[in-house]
Order: structure tokens, then C-alpha cells, then sequence
């Protein structure tokens, strides 16, 4: 399997390839970049295809944390971890402890936390092991509800810019994904008169959706042609193709996936047809930006965080107005004012 040369790569600082026999454990560490501060990153629990696959979803979304962090203004790096195997089936403190022993040997340079089919409680079996971790019960905790509190925060934005006005009510948006964090957006989206389309492959979550907020269910493949004002990706990444954007009609993306973009040139294909894109890494802060506040000397404080994640609604203005300035794709410029944070060394 390549590394140095694999087109994912980016010249992370670090990729660990991690293996426990005793509790069957495969995982994958990557640290993107520590310039800001160490690299923070939840960990994701996925039955990947192949170990290719995983790796490329390590380094895809460690390079997003080192972006995330900066535009979000936290003295922080990127990295992420991936735990390969069923959460079915794999899940056990014995396997958490090993991956904790695994985070523990960066000294470090990577703290982990939640992600997709990790809970909080598992974190608290990887903090037995090593104190590296952040997203912990009885500090800032899940950290999903402030990724969707963020992420309404951003479709607003993105309504405000597209639409001339921030209000939601009346607006049609086609949720795709209803974890923890999408059904929590869909909470705050029915709370302020969105309609709501919707589609996940935890049908029991469809239910749900449907009954709590009168919201209309579609098929997997379906949520893309739905007539709506907003689409909203909350499952995994790249659902934003070659397949999938001739089929939008909705004027707006904006969702709390990671990597919605199969290729940077999709970022460009959107502006073409005159979609206004939220970078991902941007809108999707609010969880990052909660564990960071546990993360600072003085301890935790809920009010203060949730200040810092109302303000991805500016921070994606000015991407969103520098877009039209310079007539370029929202990612590319989301992307350029990352670097040039990174590049100063410091957040302001």
C-alpha cells in the first residue's frame, strides 16, 4: 500500500498503522499537521471495504481537522483515527483500551474523541489508557449537538447569502443522514418551519424524523432529485459527484458531512450551476470547536462555547463574499484562507 506518493497524502507528519492481536484491533492514526497546536480528531469505527479505503478516509479527513481547526480560529492541529471493523460486533473496553495504549504512544501530538459510531462512553475506555482524549462526560461531552447547532447556524448563513434572507421557515431542505447529528439539526430546521425531506439506511431514524417533524421520506438515492431550496448531506463523504450534482435542484449545499466533495473540481461544478457550496470543514465546526474548550487551561464553560460556534455564521459570510469577489468555487477559497492561517503559524 503507498503512502508517500498516495494523491491523499498531503505531506501528513505522521501515519501510524496500528494492530492489537488479543483484541483484534486495526486502526489508523494520521496526523496532518501540528503547526497550530497538537492535532485534535475524533476517531471513526467503519467496516471498511479494504484497508485502501480506510486509509484514504484517514488522510482525507485529518487534512480537513488541520483546515477545520484554522478556520474555526482554535490553536490546534489536524489528525484524525479510523478503527476498522463492524461497531456491531467489534466494540469491547478491551479493544478501546488498546487503541487508547496506541494514542498514548504520540506523547501528544494527537488528541482523539468522538466520531462516527464512537460514543462517549467508548472514549472514556480509551481515556483509561491515556489522558489524550477530549469529549468527555462531565466536560464538554458529546460534541453532536453543537456540530448541528453549528451547522443550522451555517444553512442560515448560506440562506442569508442565496436567498437574501436567513430565515428558514417556509424552505424546503432534503436531509440525507440521520444520525446524531443530522436528527439534532433536523430538531433545530423543524423548530424554525423548514420543510423537511429525508432519507437514512436506519429506517427506525426515518420513522422518527417522520413522526416528530412531519417530515416527508425518499429513498437512498432519491434525496438528490428532490424539489428543495437546500440539500443537506449528513452521512459520509463524497455524495457530491460526477452522478450526483447534475441531479440537485436544490440552490443550496450545506450540510455537517465530512469530504462531501468526491474531487476538488466538484467544488467548481457547483458555483457553474449557480449552487452555493458551505465548506464542510467550516460549517461542520461546532463539534471541534466544544472539545476545544475542554481542552483550555481554565476548564470547560458550555456558554462560551456555544458563542464561538454562532460564529461559523460570519466566518462563512466572509468565505461565501470573498467567492464572489473573486468569482472561484466556496471551497477553494475556504481552502486558500486555511493556508494562510496555517502558513502565519498562528490563529488571531
Amino acid at each position: 500500500m503507498a503512502v508517500f506518493n498516495h494523491p491523499e497524502f498531503d505531506q501528513h507528519e505522521q501515519v501510524v498503522f496500528c494492530s492489537d492481536q488479543e483484541t483484534g484491533l486495526k486502526a489508523i492514526i494520521a496526523v496532518h499537521s501540528t503547526r497550530l497546536g497538537p492535532a485534535v480528531g475524533g476517531c471513526r469505527l467503519w467496516d471498511y471495504a479494504s484497508d485502501e479505503d480506510a486509509l484514504v478516509d484517514v488522510l482525507r479527513l485529518a487534512r480537513g481537522m488541520t483546515y477545520k481547526n484554522a478556520m474555526a480560529g482554535l490553536p490546534l492541529g489536524g489528525g484524525k483515527s479510523v478503527i476498522i471493523g463492524n461497531a456491531k460486533t467489534i466494540k469491547s473496553e478491551a479493544l478501546f483500551r488498546a487503541f487508547g495504549r496506541m494514542v498514548h504512544r504520540l506523547n501528544g501530538s494527537y488528541y482523539s474523541a468522538e466520531d462516527v459510531n464512537i460514543t462517549t462512553h467508548d472514549i472514556m475506555q480509551v481515556n483509561q489508557e491515556t489522558p489524550f482524549v477530549a469529549g468527555l462526560e462531565g466536560k464538554s461531552g458529546n460534541p453532536g449537538p453543537f456540530t448541528a447547532l453549528g451547522t443550522y447556524q451555517g444553512i442560515k448563513a448560506a440562506a442569508q447569502h442565496q436567498f437574501g434572507s436567513a430565515d428558514l421557515s417556509g424552505k424546503t431542505v432534503a436531509v440525507q443522514g440521520l444520525g446524531s447529528v443530522g436528527f439534532y439539526l433536523c430538531e433545530h430546521l423543524h423548530k424554525e418551519g423548514a420543510k423537511l425531506i429525508v432519507t437514512d439506511i436506519n429506517q427506525d431514524a426515518v420513522n422518527r424524523a417522520v413522526a416528530q417533524f412531519g417530515a416527508t421520506a425518499v429513498g437512498l438515492n432519491e434525496i438528490y432529485g428532490v424539489d428543495a431550496d437546500i440539500y443537506a448531506p449528513c452521512a459520509l463523504g463524497a455524495t457530491l459527484n460526477d452522478e450526483t450534482i447534475p441531479q440537485l435542484k436544490a440552490k443550496v449545499v450545506a450540510g455537517c458531512a465530512n469530504n462531501q466533495l468526491k474531487r476538488p473540481e466538484h467544488g467548481e461544478k457547483l458555483r457553474e450551476l449557480g449552487i452555493l457550496y458551505a465548506p464542510d470543514y467550516v460549517i461542520n465546526a461546532g463539534g471541534i470547536i466544544n472539545v476545544a474548550f475542554e481542552m483550555r487551561p481554565q476548564g470547560y464553560n458550555a456558554a462560551e462555547s456555544t458563542a464561538k460556534v454562532m460564529q461559523i455564521f460570519d466566518t462563512l459570510l466572509t468565505i461565501f463574499r470573498r467567492a464572489d469577489a473573486e468569482n472561484a468555487p466556496t471551497s477553494t477559497v475556504a481552502d486558500i484562507m486555511a493556508q494562510e492561517i496555517i502558513a502565519r503559524g498562528k490563529v488571531i
